[in-house]
């Protein structure tokens, strides 16, 4: 997490941290709409799995729910976990451990698509 945090802040990203995944859940449960732009989530967190909190999340009913970009984290790369990753409500999985080119694509691609989606709103 240090390492993901440390790089997201070089590019500018204000950064909250959660230690388990019901931390994050209840996080981004009690927060105002747009509060947050992107979630990226540990799959093996204590207290509940990345997975299962990613699941949470999105049917949470949160305004942001079903929109916020996840993006799973995990030292397994096979495509059976990208698999379980996806399905669990998840938009893309980087593998462990963290290219910083791949971390920025990741952050510019869902940034842009973020802000393309509210321009086409107005």
């Amino acid at each position: 997490m240090e390492i993901i945090c440390a790089f997201l802040e070089q590019l500018g990203c204000h950064v909250d941290s959660a230690f388990n995944g019901q931390q994050a859940v209840d996080m981004f449960k009690a927060s105002p709409k747009g509060k947050y732009h992107m979630i990226f989530m540990d799959v093996m967190m204590p207290v509940m799995d990345g997975l299962e909190a990613a699941h949470q999340i999105r049917t949470s009913g949160h305004p942001d729910s079903d929109s916020i970009p996840m993006i799973a984290v995990s030292a397994n790369a096979f495509d059976e976990d990208i698999k379980r990753s996806l399905a669990s409500g998840m938009n893309a999985h980087l593998s462990k451990p963290i290219e910083p080119e791949k971390l920025t694509q990741a952050v510019q691609h869902y940034a842009r698509r973020k802000r393309d989606n509210r321009n086409s709103k107005t």
